[in-house]
């Protein structure tokens, strides 16, 4: 992978990593999200004027990934009423870039060289791994892992049709644009609609935060949909997936969290993965 791409889709998940953490953080976190997706949504509405349409042949790409995108969001909150967030979001993450290889070669035609599957297959099994290192009790509830592993094909889904719409589009940034500025109207509503009754000093209080944080979602996401137009998607989502280490790196620094040896060595592997694909050609 080029050195650009590379760092792009790093700093992407640095990003990624950093707006998740404050979401665990805040006490009401369907609020918080809500207000993240605004400030993001209504960020990317305002780059419409200063970018030509996407190309017609994206725009049922586009509807499709708004589409996967809210049944990411419902199959996640399902999951989490099944198993705790340390399980589930592992397996989620994990298994969407193993998906997304197996679809980007079948589907899309892409060809990977062994270094690169290799790479793709250490990280996503590394990211997986995670949710054993608090033991495998969490995961008892077979609703659990499997709603777990059907939200990671709602991420592998959204991630290709993505990659292959940023493509059709023929520009990048605008399929970008309008994607990202009207996928999250749906959860939004819906999470605004389930806090109707309840008085809005909480939400005085998160919003500009939120609102930043939305920003930077807006930003780390854009730059992965760049990424897959001129690399390989398979390559970017797994490296988009290292966001996961990130999480566990602010987790035991800022929050205190404790790193077992298990959990370090997941971590480790993930790295390896990464290093093996900075280092691969396709």
């Amino acid at each position: 992978m080029e050195a650009q791409v590379f760092a792009v889709v790093l700093l992407a998940a640095l990003l990624h990593a950093t707006w998740n953490a404050f979401v665990k953080v805040d006490g009401d976190r369907l609020l918080f999200m809500a207000m993240l997706l605004v400030g993001s949504g209504v960020a990317a509405l305002c780059t419409l004027p200063f970018l030509p349409l996407p190309a017609a042949e994206s725009w049922p790409y586009i509807a499709m990934s708004i589409l996967l995108h809210q049944g990411y969001t419902v199959f996640l909150v399902l999951a989490y009423r099944h198993g705790e967030i340390s399980h589930v979001y592992p397996l989620a993450r994990g298994s969407a870039p193993l998906i997304v290889a197996l679809l980007s070669v079948l589907l899309v035609g892409e060809m990977l060289s062994p270094m690169g599957l290799t790479a793709v297959a250490i990280i996503g099994l590394g990211i997986m791994s995670l949710a054993l290192t608090r033991g495998a009790q969490g995961l008892r509830d077979p609703w659990a892992v499997v709603l777990a592993l059907t939200t990671g094909c709602f991420i592998a889904g959204y991630t290709i049709v993505d990659g292959v719409g940023a493509r059709l589009a023929g520009n990048a940034h605008s399929y970008a644009a309008w994607m990202l500025g009207l996928e999250w109207i749906p959860v939004a509503a819906y999470a605004f609609w389930v806090r109707r009754g309840e008085p809005l000093r909480h939400l005085r209080k998160i919003w500009k935060l939120a609102a930043f944080l939305g920003v930077l979602s807006l930003i780390a996401y854009w730059s992965v949909i760049w990424a897959m137009s001129v690399a390989p998607i398979a390559l970017v989502a797994a490296l988009r997936e290292t966001s996961i280490v990130f999480v566990l790196i602010i987790g035991v620094v800022f929050l205190k969290e404790r790193l077992s040896l298990l959990r370090l060595a997941a971590t480790m592997a993930t790295l390896a993965g990464t290093a093996l694909l900075k280092f691969s050609r396709s």
